[in-house]
C-alpha cells in the first residue's frame, strides 16, 4: 500500500482515501492527490546575484527605478522589509516607504 501524505492543515498523519479524495479524519480537510502537487510546486525567484529569495525576505534596490505616475524615482540603496513573492512578470510585491505598495522585478533587488 502506498504511503499516504499528511494533511496539509493540520498535519495529521491520519489521512485516507475515499474514492479520488483524501482525507483528514481529524480536522475534516478533503483534497485530491493533484492538489498536493501543485502545492509542492514553489514558486522560484533569484535576486540581481542569483541568491534564491523568499516571502519575508529584506532586499535592496540595485538600481535607480522610474515609477509611472512619480516624479521621484526609487533610489539605488532604498531597502524593502518584508517582501511577498507571485508569479508574473513583476515577481515581487511589496510596501516602499514613501511610495506605497509596488510590484518589482527581482532582477533589479539583491538580499541582505
Amino acid at each position: 500500500m502506498a504511503e499516504l501524505p499528511n494533511c496539509p492543515q493540520c498535519s495529521s498523519p491520519y489521512t485516507y482515501e475515499d474514492g479520488l479524495q483524501l482525507v483528514c479524519p481529524e480536522c475534516g480537510y478533503e483534497w485530491t492527490a493533484t492538489d498536493e502537487v501543485s502545492e509542492q510546486e514553489t514558486l522560484e525567484v533569484k535576486d540581481a546575484n542569483g541568491n534564491p529569495l523568499q516571502d519575508g525576505d529584506t532586499v535592496t534596490i540595485v538600481k535607480d527605478l522610474k515609477v509611472k505616475g512619480s516624479s521621484m524615482p526609487l533610489k539605488i540603496g532604498t531597502k524593502v522589509k518584508g517582501i511577498r513573492l507571485v508569479d508574473g512578470d513583476h515577481n515581487i510585491d511589496c510596501k516602499i516607504p514613501g511610495f506605497g505598495a509596488m510590484q518589482l522585478k527581482s532582477e533589479f533587488v539583491k538580499k541582505n
